[in-house]
């Protein structure tokens, strides 16, 4: 992509960082299963785009002439659809290419089109017959007279039919012929039923080989059973998203779940945002269907034969756990797990945790012992993103059950997690525990909970300040860090944060703590504009930040005031990254990498040199308009040097990535970097490092 300009286009960048994780799709070093499963990472990703950051686009050029219109609009959505169109003939070459070879010459077929064996053609006749006839229910389309609607997310097959006369098969050909011209076209649509069946329907074995089959493809085999009387031409998948934004962000009036309860049901029948179809299609056929369904030219989007391919997630795996990543299981903290009450560690010292290299279970232990501690007379956290049999809101309902004062705060605009964050704000209330719903204009994705505990010496304060949400299911695959902490200043002010919340007319002042809307953006702007002086006065200086996303203006114009003072800046940046490195004059001190691999890098941290202090801050936030401006954020400071140097032994593993790393260049390339020494895959150095240290301090202690 032909870049210019100081800064990249949000929506390429994001399609930047997509196109890496199908990258790693082509990996043969990895197992064949873990490559399927990022191509169904891919596709889930971009239709979540579609559903989101399309339909945006498409909802500015489809406003009224009274309306301002982004004029850049639609320049940026044509260049994405190219994009988009390159990197899904990519995909296909990958699977066609690729992965289906690599599955045959592990005796595994996932057949195309009709079977060959005589065997698998009696099991799909027979299979349709009995179990999956009776949930189709095929219909005629008729344009302008009957509003059919198509379900968001659904597969359909779009069948082109003509009419048959009873006498059709004693006519000779001559006379088929010369009836097949006069007879009328009809089009038909039927849903795949994949809510009641597996996508992918095992086959007999045969010769020792597995064989698997899409269910629409026993779908076709089978058409001329559901359409009596007409002759079946040919069939097209079709699948329709709608647009996905409940466009709550900024609200101001009326009653937040109310308005969200009800948008969530809008997203089922919002307005289109990509219809999805097969590019073989007849061009008479796709009009018919744009007249029918209403869909504009520029909700159209060329695909395959085949759609959905988020389904591989689930792509059966006949020889397992062969052809799987082997798991990593998740480490103990060989010094935490001496103690039996993790108040009492708490009280004499930081801890640091990193997940998913280390076990998520102190953070269910620390919510279960406050729950049942009798010196803890409060609980407050913050609600994101839970998991959908939350232990964690298990342990909140126990303590208000156990006459504990909790109270959490539900951020009920988390996208795609709106309903289950109300049926657990439901639960909850309903068992005593004070609920706060989100700010009108204002997102709350702060992950911290403070425990009040009743202690000889008065009431203190027990923090757990993350990275990440307060999911154990996500824990086991998103890199994060967690803080534990007493430290009373800390808490203190996270108390400021959970009574503002509360009430938000509050005006809470913030030293240690970096919170957005007080304080978060002038300090990180204070700290590399020290960084800038301190390398003016011939000092050491150098910024090194890790973010999911880097999209705010003045930020970057801040990093780009470092390099061009000369300081180095190392930027680890996931997904998003407006910025533009390399460019001379601009930034040329400015590296940008980008690591996916087994894990999903989650984590936000920031190291300023402050004259060899290295302070150190983490938190929710990324550097991202929304975050800086349109968020309630928590960033903590890193204060025992033994755990930054933890932290920054990680961060100097990822620095030093020349396997799973890409180097972000100044065209938005996912550049490889040249590996000049060993290889080094910083998410296994960093398990390997972290087992190794656990091995140590156990080897201490027991000499201790």
């Amino acid at each position: 992509m032909l870049q210019t300009g100081k800064y990249f286009n949000r929506d390429l960048s994001w399609l930047s960082f997509n196109h890496r994780v199908l990258m790693e799709a082509t990996e043969e070093t990895l197992p064949l299963y873990e490559r399927i499963k990022f191509l169904a990472i891919y596709a889930s990703n971009l239709e979540e785009f579609f559903k989101v950051r399309v339909a945006s686009l498409q909802g500015l050029l489809t406003l009224s002439k009274e309306n301002p219109i982004d004029p850049k609009a639609k320049g940026i959505l044509t260049q994405i659809l190219i994009e988009v169109e390159r990197q899904q003939e990519e995909f296909g070459q990958i699977y066609r290419e690729q992965i289906l070879p690599a599955l045959a010459q592990e005796g595994i077929h996932l057949i195309q089109g009709s079977p060959q064996h005589e065997v698998h053609r009696a099991f799909v006749q027979r299979h349709f017959q009995e179990e999956i006839q009776a949930f189709l229910h095929p219909e005629l389309l008729r344009k302008n007279k009957i509003n059919h609607f198509l379900r968001e997310g659904a597969l359909y097959l779009a069948v082109k039919l003509r009419n048959r006369p009873r006498n059709y098969q004693i006519l000779t050909p001559a006379e088929q012929q010369a009836l097949s011209r006069k007879k009328r076209i009809r089009y038909a649509l039927i849903q795949i039923p994949t809510h009641y069946f597996p996508r992918f329907i095992e086959l007999p074995r045969v010769d020792d080989s597995y064989y698997f089959m899409f269910l629409e493809d026993i779908i076709r085999e089978n058409l001329d059973q559901m359409f009596h009387g007409y002759e079946v031409l040919c069939s097209h998948s079709i699948k329709l998203n709608r647009n996905a934004d409940l466009l709550i962000e900024d609200e101001f009036k009326g009653n937040l779940v109310d308005i969200i309860r009800s948008s969530l049901k809008k997203r089922q029948i919002g307005v289109p945002a990509r219809f999805l179809y097969d590019q073989n299609m007849p061009k008479p056929m796709l009009k018919y269907l744009r007249d029918t369904f209403g869909i504009l030219k520029l909700e159209l989007s060329k695909g395959a034969t085949y759609h959905s391919f988020q389904d591989f997630f689930r792509f059966p795996n006949p020889v397992a756990p062969r052809l799987e990543r082997i798991p990593t299981p998740p480490l103990p903290h060989p010094e935490l797990a001496r103690y039996a009450n993790l108040f009492e560690a708490i009280r004499e010292r930081d801890w640091m945790l990193h997940f998913p290299y280390q076990s998520y279970e102190y953070v269910l232990r620390f919510f279960d012992q406050a729950a049942d501690d009798p010196l803890v007379s409060q609980i407050h956290t913050t609600q994101y993103r839970v998991a959908s049999d939350s232990a964690i809101v298990q342990a909140l309902i126990r303590a208000a059950q156990n006459g504990k004062k909790v109270s959490v705060f539900v951020e009920i605009k988390a996208r795609f997690d709106e309903a289950n964050n109300l049926h657990f704000a439901r639960e909850m209330e309903r068992a005593g525990i004070d609920i706060y719903y989100s700010f009108p204009g204002l997102k709350v994705h702060a992950k911290v909970a403070l425990v009040i505990r009743e202690e000889e010496e008065g009431a203190r304060g027990y923090a757990f300040l993350s990275t990440g949400n307060f999911n154990e299911k996500t824990a086991r695959i998103y890199g994060d860090h967690g803080l534990l902490t007493s430290d009373q200043s800390m808490t203190k002010e996270l108390l400021n944060v959970i009574n503002y919340l509360h009430d938000p007319s509050m005006t809470p002042t913030f030293d240690k703590l970096l919170v957005a809307q007080f304080n978060m953006r002038e300090r990180f702007e204070a700290m590399i504009a020290q960084e800038i002086a301190n390398h003016q006065a011939g000092k050491p200086a150098n910024i090194l930040v890790k973010v999911n996303n880097l999209e705010d203006k003045r930020m970057i114009k801040q990093l780009y005031a470092a390099s061009q003072a000369g300081v180095q800046v190392d930027l680890i940046v996931r997904g998003i990254c407006r910025l533009r490195p390399g460019v001379e004059g601009l930034s040329e001190q400015i590296r940008v990498i980008r690591i996916v691999d087994q894990f999903l890098e989650h984590a936000r941290v920031f190291v300023f040199h402050q004259e060899g202090k290295n302070s150190m801050y983490m938190g929710s936030a990324d550097w991202m308009s929304r975050n800086l401006n349109r968020r309630i954020e928590v960033g903590f400071p890193i204060e025992d040097e033994r755990l930054k140097a933890e932290v920054m032994q990680i961060l100097n593993f990822q620095l030093a990535d020349n396997v799973k790393a890409v180097s972000i260049s100044s065209q938005l390339d996912n550049d490889r970097i040249p590996t000049t020494g060993p290889a080094i895959r910083s998410q296994a150095e960093i398990y390997r490092w972290i087992k190794a240290q656990s091995g140590n301090r156990i080897l201490e202690m027991e000499e201790g």
